[in-house]
């Protein structure tokens, strides 16, 4: 892919991980799992994008409206002049809200394993912004990575928006903060959305919408298997399912076997009985304090917290303790 209005690229040749054997190791224990970044080829990240912007979905939206709603808030806490590091590529959104929010940033870095898109998403914003510092690293942030060598020395601000953190459970989380403290340094701040603990009601409609596209969304994981591993996984055998779970609470999704049948991918075979699912995905949410908690005990000073009027979601300012 043609780099144009990128500053600079750094590829540090992060391990590509290895599909088939996910799939097929996930597939083969007692409880059949997959990994949930598996849900995102080019069809999964289109749908993902449609479910971003339902009613019912309320996480992006209401991230979005902190940003914007607590701008002096984050303006007064965040230094001016520093490097933004964006923890994995979106649709620049959200950084455009947190740039706005800080004033003056010097240059903004966006990390994330998937080459291609990094640089589409970077270019994007890169040509959006000519005078901005633009550098896109690619490689695996949940494993060490010296910026100090790529950056230089100067304020920065790690951010990692969508709640993303609750894909891993708490004790993965802690593992992942503790690592990016280590990639942040001393002394840098982090922003991070946080889903927040709520009415069973409200989650089940955000991850079971009536529209049905996290359905869609769910079911295309078997398409892409299908596509990429010769599997013959028929769709319409499966059924999502959104499960409501507690201690610690969240929401699980699962696509589960409508009748008792055999899958082939390759030459494995897997047998499913009726009722039997794949776990795809967790979604942890916390309190505030909880959140905290975990933030602490990963090396980092709790600076300020943002949420909405109706408690749906926050945003926390972090600092890497000294």
């Amino acid at each position: 892919m043609t780099v144009k209005f990128l500053s600079r690229f750094v590829d540090l040749q992060p391990p590509t991980s290895d599909f088939r054997q996910d799939i097929l190791a996930g597939l083969s224990g007692p409880q059949k799992k997959t990994l949930p970044k598996y849900f995102y080829n080019a069809e999964g990240s289109r749908i993902f994008e449609q479910i971003c912007d339902l009613p019912s979905y309320y996480l992006t939206r209401t991230e979005c409206e902190i940003l914007t709603g607590y701008k002096s808030k984050l303006r007064d806490i965040l230094p001016a002049n520093a490097t933004v590091i964006e923890f994995g590529s979106g649709n620049n959104k959200k950084i455009k809200l947190l740039a706005a929010a800080v004033g003056t940033i010097r240059s903004y870095v966006a990390v994330d394993i998937s080459r291609n898109y990094l640089i589409e998403s970077a270019e994007a914003y890169a040509r959006a912004n000519p005078n901005l510092v633009v550098t896109a690293i690619c490689a695996d942030f949940n494993y060490p990575i010296d910026l100090d060598e790529i950056l230089g020395v100067g304020p920065r601000i790690g951010f990692f928006p969508g709640s993303t953190i609750g894909n891993l459970s708490p004790n993965d989380a802690i593992v992942f903060l503790r690592n990016i403290a280590t990639v942040l340094g001393p002394g840098a701040f982090f922003v991070i959305g946080v889903d927040l603990e709520k009415d069973f009601q409200t989650l089940i409609a955000a991850y079971d919408d009536v529209e049905g596209l996290t359905a869609k969304f769910n079911l295309n994981l078997l398409k892409h298997i299908n596509e990429q591993l010769n599997g013959d996984f028929d769709i319409r055998k499966f059924q999502h399912r959104a499960i409501y779970k507690e201690n610690p609470t969240r929401i699980e999704m699962h696509l589960e076997s409508r009748e008792d049948q055999k899958v082939r991918i390759d030459d494995k075979i897997f047998h499913f009985f009726v009722g039997e699912t794949i776990h795809t995905e967790n979604s942890y949410k916390y309190t505030i304090e909880s959140f905290q908690y975990l933030a602490i005990s990963a090396g980092f000073l709790a600076c300020a917290v943002m949420v909405d009027p109706e408690k749906l979601f926050s945003v926390h300012v972090l600092e890497v303790s000294r």
